[in-house]
C-alpha cells in the first residue's frame, strides 16, 4: 500500500460525512488502543487553565438546599417544606423531612436557595446551601 501524505489524508476527510468521520475515529481508537480526547485533558491539566477554572467556582449560580435535620418544630418544618417545594403531598412533604438529610431543591439560583434557607431555619429546621 502506498503511504498517504498528510495533505491527502486530509482531502479524504474532507470528504467523509459527520458519521462516516466518528465512525472512522472509533475504529481508529480501537485499533491503536488510543483515545482522541487525550490532547483536551492535557489542556484542561495546564496551570493557564487552572486559573481560569478559578473564578468559574467563585460565580456558582446553581445551588442546591440541602434539609440536614427537621429540629423540634418537626409539623412546622413539614408545612413549610410543602411552601417551598412545589407539588408536594403531605406524605411526600413528611417522609422528606423524615428522611434527613435529604436534598430540598437542586440547582436553583442564589435568591431562591437563600429564600427557602431562610423560611425553613425560621421554621426551626437545620439547613445548608451547596
Amino acid at each position: 500500500m502506498a503511504k498517504l501524505s498528510t495533505e491527502e489524508l486530509l482531502d479524504a476527510f474532507k470528504e467523509l460525512t459527520l458519521l462516516e468521520l466518528s465512525e472512522f475515529v472509533k475504529q481508529f481508537e480501537e485499533t491503536f488502543d488510543v483515545t482522541a480526547a487525550a490532547p483536551a485533558a492535557v489542556v484542561a491539566a495546564a496551570p493557564g487553565a487552572a486559573g481560569a477554572a478559578a473564578p468559574a467556582e467563585e460565580e456558582k449560580d446553581e445551588f442546591d438546599v440541602i434539609l440536614e435535620g427537621a429540629g423540634d418544630k418537626k409539623i412546622q418544618v413539614i408545612k413549610v417544606v410543602r411552601e417551598v417545594v412545589s407539588g408536594l403531598g403531605l406524605k411526600e412533604a413528611k417522609e422528606l423531612v423524615e428522611g434527613a438529610p435529604k436534598p430540598l431543591l437542586e440547582k436553583v439560583d442564589k435568591d431562591a436557595a437563600d429564600a427557602a434557607k431562610e423560611k425553613l431555619e425560621a421554621a426551626g429546621a437545620k439547613v445548608s446551601v451547596k
